[in-house]
């Protein structure tokens, strides 16, 4: 039987769209996120947010600082805001995150918020570079020649 193209249970939460025009994204890594059942029935109602949020290697954990996930209304028991979240991963993986962090200088920044097509809620982090000033002006410089290109192309 085919699979129908459109999965009902996949749903994109939030998105860090101004992730990929400060940092540049070196790598990109599937996680899972610990939460409580508050946090996931407000995520369901589309309720977050994760741009000024980055993830952090403390004591053989991996931890997600400064993500908001709004107070769910009708819960008996609710939760913290913005509290630290834990995100997980392998260990070979956390592993060479700290790697990366700790020597290289690299940041760990998440791009995307959503629920799987088993309906589990996932985060995309990205392993990152922060970009100067003037790396940010050629990006924007390179994403507007593209667009006048595909404009000309069009046009004939």
């Amino acid at each position: 039987m085919a699979k129908p193209k459109t999965d009902p249970n996949y749903k994109v939460i939030a998105e860090n769209r101004r992730a990929r025009f400060d940092y540049a994204i070196e790598d990109d890594l599937e996680v899972g996120i610990v939460l409580t059942g508050s946090e996931v029935k407000s995520l369901r109602e589309n309720t977050s947010n994760i741009a000024e949020s980055y993830a952090a290697v403390e004591d053989g954990e991996l931890w997600l600082v400064n993500s908001y996930i709004a107070p769910y209304e009708r819960a008996m028991f609710g939760h913290e805001e913005r509290r630290r979240r834990k995100l997980l991963v392998s260990k070979k993986e956390l592993a060479r995150l700290w790697n990366e962090t700790q020597r290289k200088g690299m940041t760990i920044v998440p791009l995307v918020l959503y629920f799987n097509h088993k309906g589990i809620a996932k985060m995309k982090v990205g392993i990152a570079k922060g970009k100067k000033n003037h790396d940010k002006r050629e990006t924007e410089a390179k994403r507007d020649w593209n667009r006048q290109k595909q404009r000309l192309l069009k046009q004939g």
